[in-house]
């Protein structure tokens, strides 16, 4: 799957996703979605930020929720 807007630089944010090189963490962006602030209140107090960038931020959590990794490995 391939993600436009999220971008990685170890430049930006110590590397951490961001959206579209900006130095606004995809965490942050995730975490206001959990604390129920809405797609409109986060683009009114963002206004850097798009619509489509929400999207995808979501996309891409639900990417890494699905995707295996290292660490989840069973320990047998």
């Amino acid at each position: 799957m391939k993600f436009e807007r999220i971008t990685i630089d170890p430049n930006v944010c110590t590397g951490k996703p961001c959206i579209r090189g900006l130095r606004f963490p995809l965490s942050r962006l995730l975490g206001l979605l959990a604390s129920g602030e809405s797609k409109e209140s986060i683009l009114k107090a963002y206004p850097y930020l798009e619509a489509g960038d929400i999207d995808e931020a979501l996309r891409y959590a639900a990417y890494l929720a699905e995707e295996p990794h290292p660490s989840q490995a069973p320990r047998w």
